[in-house]
């Protein structure tokens, strides 16, 4: 691995959105999802379940400043708390901790995308109100760094004794992964700070040193984290943790055993003991992505940073391969993964049901932060290709349109009465929720969108790569020399791209631009395919001595194309998904009325584009020339009757962005139809 092929993303500072799609996005998330989040975090918002996120902090924070006035008032010696002896009675002193035990990172996620959203927005009362959040929540650190308020409130002595199930690090990782975006968005490192005391305690707890835990995360998000703490504060010492908990995973003996040994499962297969946490093996040993989706592709994410950062061949061959099985034999065509609610998992290869999926929208986030490691790595465009994918359509089905309500899990085909019938799928619903008890998805939404700039652009010492394609400005400098361009977009509607160079003088460097895998004879100021410049992986490289008003008008055709799966996807013979650019179409009752799984699409269908809305939102409708299976005739009350061919009916068949669906109404929905 090449260290000067690696690239990385722009800072926000220097990227303003201006893209009419993403833009939007981005301004639902700052007017509504940010206030309604801060309300929620306050347990303000009626009907909805209760986060006590802040209330918790509050509380930490209150029995913290109550420890040391009695520990002042107990000993004239100020020593550590750990060490203090204290009156009997301490634990009467504020009420119980509520929630789910990842309740801090509810807070984490919320500064993260507040931190991300000044940068584009700048807004001194949303930044006072974070202010005050973060002394709410530094005054619940403990003195010697620990930052949890589940046991900060209900028991110090339990600290890191259970890595596996109680989330610490976990919260770690959000608290950290929010501590750098608001310092890099505002100058003020008060949380930053506390998030590198956090982390020495941390690392004076576990690691290789003897007299150390040997442990590692149960739920990853920490070892991405670190490698952010460590490009940040430039501290080897949270690579090195990073590089641990990556390292010691899966090792033998297992740590998890030798943490709980009373709770081991007799009879289950050594190696599938923990695939659930991907710890049943050590991570080069791994080539199928399995267990819990989200945690899989934290752990990937860090992987890869990790391989990044120390050139690690084989570390990096590992990523790969789990890249592979993931995207190509456990992914849908949404850019979703995970499709079994039971542990929120990846199934086996190519089962890849429509109607009980999971597809948990954080487990597509997670997917995009792989991505974007991955091409820090190498630029290749299947890296770029699913990212986005996963952000057009996986992602943003996660949140209505007006910002005000979200999805958990994100079907590819949806019966209202089978939601609310059927226990098998109890955890698909058919209309968005105003919030969660586990709302680790709303806040995850917010935090992508309001960075999504650091998605679309990656730049090496000499090669800006356009990854996505959004309107933007951008500054940049080459070899000293100041480049500002201007991107505008027709994305994700239609395909034509303009980039325009504002030079100071002329600068040699290279502008890297990818090829959609969705589109066929791409043209760059006219010129088409490779007669354009150089094609390597995906992407094409345009290496000159760039001059004041240069441009670029890019075109990358959008049209119509009708997908199927690989046949092993049981569920999906004789089925057929509508594409367009990087939009996957769904068909929704609110359009064709229900019984769905009666339409069909012939072979020879043809399309009609038409740009429409759906609740204000400008979209691009498809629809064309169908039919709808007939009722057999059949005797009264028969269910089942001797085969006769099945007639038809002929109409007209409505396919909408799938990422729209379910915001007109309760009604059925499905992204693959039957076929004739």
């Amino acid at each position: 691995m090449n260290q000067k092929e690696y690239s990385s993303p722009l800072s926000l500072r220097k990227v303003q959105v201006t893209d009419d799609f993403w833009k939007n996005e981005m301004e639902l998330v700052r007017k509504e999802v940010i206030p309604y989040q801060w309300e929620a975090l306050n347990d303000r918002v009626p009907g909805a379940d209760p986060s006590f996120s802040m209330r918790n902090f509050k509380v930490a924070g209150k029995l913290n400043e109550k420890r040391r006035e009695l520990k002042d008032a107990y000993h004239p010696v100020k020593w550590p708390l750990e060490f203090q002896p204290l009156p009997e009675d301490m634990d009467h002193l504020e009420d119980r901790f509520y929630g789910c035990l990842f309740q801090d990172s509810d807070f984490s996620k919320w500064i993260e995308a507040v931190g991300y959203s000044l940068t584009q927005h700048p807004d001194p009362q949303l930044e006072a109100t974070a202010d005050e959040a973060i002394d709410i929540v530094c005054a619940a650190q403990l003195e010697n760094g620990y930052l949890d308020t589940y046991y900060i409130i209900s028991d110090q002595d339990k600290i890191f004794t259970n890595l596996k199930d109680n989330h610490e690090l976990y919260c770690f990782g959000h608290l950290t992964e929010g501590a750098v975006a608001y310092y890099q968005a505002t100058g003020k490192d008060k949380l930053l700070k506390a998030a590198e005391r956090y982390a020495d305690y941390i690392s004076s707890c576990i690691g290789p040193e003897e007299g150390k835990k040997k442990g590692y995360p149960g739920h990853e998000i920490a070892e991405m984290a670190l490698v952010r703490l460590y490009e940040q504060t430039g501290e080897k010492k949270y690579l090195d943790l990073s590089r641990f908990f990556v390292e010691q995973r899966g090792t033998r003996p297992y740590y998890f055993d030798l943490e709980q040994p009373d709770r081991v499962k007799k009879g289950h297969e050594e190696e599938e003991r923990y695939a659930y946490n991907q710890a049943h093996l050590p991570v080069r040993q791994q080539d199928e992505a399995v267990g819990h989706a989200v945690r899989a592709v934290y752990l990937y994410s860090g992987m890869a940073d990790v391989a990044r950062l120390t050139g690690d061949e084989s570390l990096y061959a590992a990523c790969e391969r789990l890249w592979e099985n993931m995207t190509r034999k456990k992914m849908y065509i949404t850019g979703g993964i995970g499709a079994t609610h039971i542990g929120e998992a990846f199934s086996f290869n190519y089962d890849l049901p429509n109607d009980t999926a999971y597809a948990e929208t954080c487990a597509s986030i997670g997917l995009v932060f792989f991505a974007r490691r991955m091409l820090q790595i190498k630029a290749d465009s299947r890296y770029a290709d699913v990212m986005e994918r996963a952000l057009y359509n996986g992602i943003l089905s996660g949140m209505a349109l007006d910002g005000k309500s979200f999805f958990y899990v994100n079907p590819l085909e949806s019966l209202p009465e089978a939601c609310h019938k059927d226990e098998r799928k109890f955890h698909v619903k058919p209309v968005r929720q105003k919030w969660f008890g586990c709302a680790c998805c709303p806040p995850n939404i917010a935090r992508l969108v309001s960075s999504i700039s650091s998605y679309a652009y990656t730049r090496s010492e000499d090669t800006l790569y356009f990854h996505l394609y959004m309107g933007s400005t951008l500054e940049c400098d080459f070899g000293g020399k100041k480049a500002d361009l201007r991107v505008t977009s027709g994305f994700p509607w239609n395909g034509r791209v303009t980039v325009e160079l504002k030079l100071d003088e002329a600068a040699d460097f290279t502008l890297a631009l990818r090829i959609p895998d969705w589109c066929a004879g791409w043209t760059v100021n006219g010129k088409e395919g490779d007669a354009a410049g150089t094609v390597k992986d995906g992407y094409l490289y345009l290496s000159r001595t760039w001059q004041d008003g240069d441009r670029l008008e890019l075109d990358f055709p959008m049209t119509v194309r009708v997908m199927e799966a690989d046949a092993r996807v049981r569920e999906d013979i004789g089925r057929v998904a509508v594409t367009r650019g990087p939009i996957v179409y769904c068909m929704e009752e609110a359009d064709n009325g229900g019984e769905l799984h009666r339409f069909v699409l012939p072979d020879e269908a043809e399309f009609t584009e038409e740009k429409s809305d759906i609740q204000g939102v400008p979209v691009v409708k498809l629809t064309a020339d169908g039919l709808r299976q007939k009722q057999s005739p059949k005797k009264e009350g028969e269910l089942y009757h001797v085969y006769r061919r099945p007639g038809y009916d002929a109409v007209r068949l409505v396919f909408i962005p799938y990422f729209t669906w379910a915001n007109r109404g309760e009604g059925e929905m499905q992204v693959f139809v039957r076929t004739k």
